[in-house]
């Protein structure tokens, strides 16, 4: 008979390596989606800037159309009512809404706008840091209004 040969060990297989800690699921979603939405955003207004000739047949068209329904919206926009419940608290958020969004798409169209647009912006980065109408909001807001009667 033969003698008997020892028994190795089995030799373990490596072991996958672990993925280095990732961010939340939650983290990845909302940041995906900010991404989204900025890039999606971009988008529609580069295509509106350039399919906007300024010569649409609609009345009031074009970024001075744009222009002058953002001074509209600025006009019947009224802070004092913008922290009233119901509808005239409504009618202040989106008035307020609206000439930004309307003012940025003219700014977008024509440069000569972006005053107009920058003076709005401003007031409404402002007022989103401090939930309130101060006096810096209101000066840019009063910016805003005097740019409007120079149109």
């Amino acid at each position: 008979m033969y003698p008997q040969q020892p028994h190795a060990a089995p030799v373990p297989e490596p072991s996958p390596a672990l993925p280095p800690k990732s961010r939340s699921r939650t983290t990845v979603v909302v940041v995906s989606l900010l991404l989204g939405l900025a890039l999606g955003g971009g988008a529609v207004a580069v295509v509106w800037a350039l399919s906007d000739t300024g010569s649409s047949s609609a009345k009031g068209a074009g970024p001075h159309g744009d222009a002058s329904a953002a001074c509209r919206a600025l006009d019947g926009f009224d802070e004092s009512k913008y922290t009233a419940k119901g509808s005239a608290g409504e009618i202040a958020i989106n008035r307020y809404a609206a000439a930004g969004a309307l003012s940025a798409s003219a700014a977008a169209g024509d440069s000569a706008y972006r005053p107009l647009a920058q003076a709005i912006r401003r007031s409404q980065n402002r007022h989103a840091q401090v939930f309130d109408f101060d006096e810096k909001v209101k000066k840019d807001l009063d910016e805003a209004r005097s740019i409007c009667k120079g149109l």
